[in-house]
């Protein structure tokens, strides 16, 4: 049952995904290719945060802070891969209210995380390259601790903030959620409540949580972009810039898909190429960082060997 009568209006207790379905005849394909994704992703980043861990050459602010991501991507991913990949299985696209709400918190609280860490370990780039000698001084255990910590409880808390509001909509009418996972725009259409102030402080608090890191990463690599072409040599701007290569890689894949998908205009006809710019970003994007870091940095490759 996904409804419960509640006085004169029938109110919904479950939402339907979904998905992928309107196209049936790729569903076992769409099945075994999110699997090794997965599968991939979890190997990929268990390896790193294993080498972080256990490699003292790493033993540094910039792995620390890869450490971090490769965790934080792991919980990401598994936010919203495992139910996807149960339903190809079991057929069966039900999740309920709490269970939806409990998704979008965690989905969207390491997502703000992330913009925050990314911003962190731009900061470290910024300081190993144009303070190189205060970097010790200035990015002790004390302050990477610090800017992890800030990092996860500032996406936390905006997320837990949005997500406790949601349950005070009233869901009444259509249940189907035309997306893979409990995203905001999504599960909000769905309401016969009045919407409007919950999507107002989600707005106020996306912006604060996303435009803030974003400026300050730009702002970092604009000095970064600076300093390096300061350098005489072309060797010495390539193999200072090759330190924060991997990083600017990683930043601009992860904000280049958040902007396609959130901020370009989303027509019915674009339904489907919505979900697969969504892939990319929640799917693909925890794939390739291991990936990344793995090939275009050469401490990550000496502790491989």
């Amino acid at each position: 049952m996904t409804r419960a009568e509640q006085g004169n209006e029938t109110a919904v207790v479950e939402f339907i995904f979904l998905g992928f379905q309107s196209i049936p005849e790729v569903q076992f394909m769409l099945f075994l290719m999110f699997l090794v994704t997965y599968i991939t992703t979890l190997l990929g980043n268990l390896l790193i945060m294993v080498l972080v861990v256990t490699d003292h050459h790493l033993h540094s602010p910039m792995f620390f802070f890869l450490g971090n991501l490769s965790f934080l991507e792991t919980c990401y991913t598994s936010t919203i891969m495992p139910r996807m990949l149960a339903s190809f299985l079991t057929k069966k696209y039900v999740i309920s209210l709490n269970g939806c709400f409990l998704q979008y918190f965690f989905f969207t609280g390491l997502a703000g995380a992330e913009c925050c860490l990314l911003t962190a370990m731009s900061y470290d780039r910024y300081i190993a390259i144009c303070k190189p000698l205060h970097y010790t001084n200035i990015m002790n255990g004390r302050c990477c601790l610090q800017l992890a910590g800030v990092s996860w409880v500032n996406g936390l808390l905006a997320s837990a903030v949005v997500t406790s509001l949601m349950p005070q909509l009233t869901f009444c009418g259509p249940n189907e959620i035309d997306h893979f996972f409990c995203d905001f725009a999504p599960v909000v259409k769905l309401s016969c409540s009045d919407t409007h102030w919950i999507e107002l402080v989600t707005f106020i608090l996306a912006s604060l949580l996303t435009l803030p890191p974003f400026l300050l990463t730009l702002i970092s690599y604009m000095c970064i972009s600076y300093t390096v072409l300061r350098i005489p040599s072309s060797t010495g701007r390539h193999k200072t810039f090759s330190t924060c290569s991997s990083h600017l890689t990683v930043v601009t894949l992860f904000y280049g898909t958040l902007m396609v998908v959130y901020l370009v205009p989303k027509p019915n006809t674009l339904g489907d190429l919505h979900k697969v710019f969504s892939v990319c970003y929640t799917v693909l994007t925890p794939l390739v960082n291991p990936l990344i870091y793995s090939l275009r940095n050469n401490n990550i490759k000496k502790a491989l060997r």
